[in-house]
């Protein structure tokens, strides 16, 4: 049995589109998607997948591991087509493993159908036991395979039109695309729970989960996908349908707080700004700590670790090194090998801390046992004190919309409070950043986010 070093929320999942008019490469589009999913690597490791289609004939290579394991250069030569749709994936509802690997390829009644998918069902169960009752079987354990099933029982309607009925069936958080043998779909959910944009590279149209994926490949964002709306391109152009009128915006707060790219825009918010106004907001909240210096636990912590330093006047520093050839890292389950885990990715700098007060600033709190093993690594390595500046509040609550935070007694907050955690990670003060103030970084209005996993209160209900 093995253990992960890794403490942070684990990222759902990416997803990649584009369609290319009259192209000259018939490769063209399995390489941007390729590249797309080079760029949205963070968003899964498990595995990944590219679909491609000819106007003939869909075809598939997918496999576990990353990107760069998965596809070969003559891989991706081989993969003719001017549609393509790509998937990274971490796994929240299914096993990991190549049965659950996306995209999911299947045959209906117009044809075939390839499709990538971001989010978590809410009403997963239900629709599975609904759905075996009419009679539909299930190859995979992902609630990707539902929206398939319900796809093949409005095959007597137009794709947009059966994505409509499907609307209306599924509930939680989903960001979809979509490829038919002559068609690219991009669906978000009503809510706009998980992000999903517009992207144009020489007249061709692309659909990204991040803005960053559209940079990679050259593409110049358009905008985002809005709640609720179905975008169809193929060889007339791009045609939209508001198919939901949304009930409201909850646009996940988490992923400005750490999922994202920080060179992303999403909804009309720079997530690295976000994160700088977050750590100047949370210096702000904390006038009276007197300290020498400020830093990062890299490289989630860095941007609001360099806003908190502006704001307070205090010097930022490479306090801690990040081994960045070290990825996800599993390790035998004995103290001291989990101690070597973290030390594998992450060093102090003595000559940097020693003899030094710090603040050590990072996006977030999970379980609290990578923080205490930093904050005692960097007093080894000199430093005075260790103060803890977190650019959140404190997560007490599960995520059922595509994050990995199935239960609740995993964080740390959800049973200690912070002047309990501050003793258990062994800090000299913890200071969370508030909900008001976390707000006010982001410059927009309570509604438009989804914070659940700071208060407790669900915009989707959940269904057992």
């Amino acid at each position: 049995m093995y253990y992960e070093v890794e403490e942070k929320f684990k990222e759902e999942c990416g997803v990649f589109g584009i369609y290319i008019n009259n192209p000259e490469n018939m490769t063209d589009a399995a390489r941007s998607a390729f590249y797309g999913l080079y760029a949205l690597q963070h968003r899964g490791q498990e595995s990944a997948g590219i679909a491609v289609s000819n106007g003939r004939n869909i075809q598939i290579h997918k496999g576990v591991g990353l990107v760069s394991d998965v596809f070969t250069p003559e891989q991706i030569d081989n993969m003719k087509g001017h549609i393509a749709i790509g998937h990274v994936r971490y796994s929240t509802t299914g096993e990991s493993g190549l049965i659950n690997a996306q995209p999911l390829v299947f045959h209906y009644l117009q044809g075939t159908v390839a499709l990538a998918h971001n989010g978590n069902l809410t009403n997963n169960t239900v629709m599975r036991r609904r759905l075996a009752t009419y009679g539909s079987i299930f190859q995979t354990t992902t609630d990707t395979e539902i929206i398939a099933n319900l796809l093949a029982r409005y095959s007597l309607d137009k794709m947009e039109d059966a994505l409509a009925k499907c609307m209306i069936d599924l509930k939680g958080a989903f960001a979809l695309v979509i490829m038919t043998e002559d068609t690219l779909v991009g669906v978000r959910d009503p809510m706009g729970i998980r992000p999903l944009c517009l992207g144009e590279i020489n007249g061709n149209y692309v659909l990204a989960s991040e803005s960053a994926a559209l940079d990679t490949i050259g593409a110049e964002l358009i905008r985002d996908v809005n709640p609720g709306e179905i975008i169809v391109i193929n060889k007339d152009g791009l045609k939209t349908q508001q198919v939901v009128n949304s009930p409201g915006r909850a646009h996940c707060i988490f992923e400005y707080i750490y999922f994202a790219r920080p060179d992303s825009t999403i909804d009309g918010i720079n997530v690295y700004r976000s994160r700088r106004q977050m750590g100047r907001q949370l210096a702000r909240e904390c006038r009276d700590l007197d300290v020498d210096l400020v830093i990062s636990v890299p490289d989630s912590g860095t941007a609001a670790a360099l806003g908190f330093a502006e704001e307070a006047g205090i010097p930022f520093e490479e306090g801690l090194m990040k081994n960045r050839y070290v990825g996800r890292t599993f390790i035998q389950p004995t103290q001291k090998m989990r101690e070597l885990g973290v030390r594998l990715k992450l060093n102090a700098i003595a000559e940097i801390v020693q003899g030094k007060r710090i603040v050590m600033v990072d996006d977030s709190i999970v379980r609290g046992t990578t923080s205490k093993k930093i904050i005692q690594m960097l007093r080894m390595a000199g430093a005075t004190e260790v103060h803890m500046a977190v650019a959140s509040p404190p997560t007490r609550h599960p995520c059922y919309y595509g994050i990995d935070t199935s239960r609740r007694e995993e964080l740390i907050a959800s049973t200690m409070e912070p002047d309990e955690i501050r003793d258990f990670i062994g800090a000299d003060s913890l200071h969370y950043l508030t909900m008001e103030g976390m707000l006010q970084a982001l410059q927009q209005g309570e509604p438009c986010f989804c914070k659940a996993c700071f208060d407790g209160c669900y915009p989707v209900p959940y269904e057992e």
